[in-house]
């Protein structure tokens, strides 16, 4: 930490400390003091652009001026709670699960973390039984119930309804040598593993819950056909496929979800960060029946939800989503990104794979050894932020450069990130 008690930003650092108590997390070796935002590009208190690369919460761009006059006018018109009818938010619902085919209703929430905790409780209604699988180091949300699934270890069992499963990648796979076909079949045959455990238990197997292109494990590249094979053994189970599309959706993998990327189709879709363009709104949508079924057993409320301002900025969001281009947008640039970083393969020191899809790229690095280098990863992220770039970490060992820029990043802007990724990764 360079910042000192002898600058502003040392002072603000202080004051935040005090504020929010030591050990709230800040980005980078040195804090960065934002102050404002417009399309793809920040700007720190002494004026300094920066190029976002990592924000998906407001992907379609910052302080987009559609989004800023619809939110204005609706607060300046009512704003209230959801037991009044409402026409902009019955309208969010009905566009959304069109959008996504595969839901009719919708429960809206503020946060990816309330909608993927909906998702699992209608799950377990639904069903009848406990058990909820997860893949061994995905990220859901924070709270007690949905924390749990957090970075869990294949055969833990301290949680009794909860089991995880090695994440499916080609990378790292499961048994060396197998084909494609083979290592899908393996992975899935840990799925059948954790679904008996839950059976023998008692819990019986509700869901399982995973992120269709596993952003935090990494984005892997996953066995073809695995999604299909799990999906089939999970509905032979009676279990429903939970999709937390809250960082693959909205147009963010190149398509508009990413379950359709993967050939997946779900019971129960969360979406979250995107949705409101940073006015908290998140949602969970599945069929009638069992958001009904959810209804009439929780008789659940969110006094912030299903709001006229929730509606009217979230109907915003799509039509800027649509009228723009931005998912093509994103499939474009994004494949035009990630193919400029994979010919830095061979070339980068350290550099030993590139990829995802649409704008949500990660490039990973490991040491001499071939063993994950996280400290390489940060210092890289860090560099990045001295050139005028913000990334992150991500990744089951935080050793992959994490770059998830607006859907409206400028294809200016992703080739001057290529020369300073250049410049970063030859100094390091």
């Amino acid at each position: 930490m360079t910042g000192t008690s002898a600058t502003p930003d040392g002072d603000l650092l202080q004051r935040r400390d005090r504020a929010f108590g030591r050990g709230a997390k800040l980005f980078y070796d040195e804090p960065l003091h934002l102050v404002r935002g417009l399309g793809a590009s920040l700007f720190d208190a002494q004026g300094r652009r920066y190029v976002d690369m990592y924000n998906n919460v407001a992907s379609v761009g910052h302080a987009h001026p559609r989004v800023v006059e619809v939110m204005a006018r609706q607060q300046a018109t009512l704003n209230t709670h959801s037991r009044y009818l409402s026409e902009p938010a019955i309208a969010l619902a009905e566009r959304l699960t069109a959008l996504q085919r595969v839901t009719q209703s919708a429960v809206f929430s503020c946060s990816g973390t309330e909608a993927i905790q909906i998702a699992l409780r209608m799950a377990q209604i639904a069903t009848g039984q406990q058990g909820i699988v997860c893949t061994n180091h995905t990220y859901h949300g924070n709270n007690t119930m949905v924390g749990a699934l957090t970075n869990l270890a294949a055969g833990d069992t301290r949680h009794p309804h909860l089991r995880s499963i090695p994440f499916p990648e080609t990378l790292r796979p499961l048994g060396p040598g197998l084909s494609e076909e083979a290592l899908a079949d393996a992975y899935v045959a840990r799925l059948n593993t954790a679904i008996e455990d839950l059976k023998a238990s008692g819990q019986g197997f509700a869901a399982l819950i995973l992120c269709p292109i596993l952003a935090n494990e990494g984005l892997p590249d996953i066995p073809g056909r695995f999604m299909a094979k799990a999906a089939a053994l999970v509905r032979a189970e009676g279990g429903l496929i939970i999709a937390d599309e809250v960082q693959a959706g909205y147009g963010r993998s190149g398509a508009w979800w990413g379950y359709d990327l993967v050939g997946l189709t779900p019971d129960i879709v969360v979406t979250g960060k995107p949705m409101g363009a940073g006015l908290p709104l998140a949602a969970t949508t599945a069929s009638r029946e069992v958001v009904e079924q959810f209804r009439a057993e929780t008789r659940y409320f969110n006094t912030f939800a299903a709001s006229p301002l929730q509606g009217a900025v979230g109907l915003a969001v799509l039509d800027v989503i649509e009228e723009e281009g931005l998912v093509d947008h994103a499939r474009t640039l994004g494949a035009e990104l990630k193919a400029a970083l994979q010919q830095r393969l061979g070339y980068t020191t350290g550099l030993i794979d590139v990829r995802g899809c649409g704008l949500f790229i990660v490039a990973e690095f490991a040491d001499a050894q071939g063993q994950p280098d996280a400290a390489h990863a940060f210092a890289l992220v860090c560099a990045l932020r001295r050139e005028g770039f913000l990334t992150s970490v991500d990744g089951a060992f935080n050793n992959c450069v994490k770059i998830r820029p607006p859907l409206v990043l400028p294809r200016a802007d992703a080739l001057a990130f290529l020369d300073a990724f250049d410049r970063v990764t030859a100094r390091a």
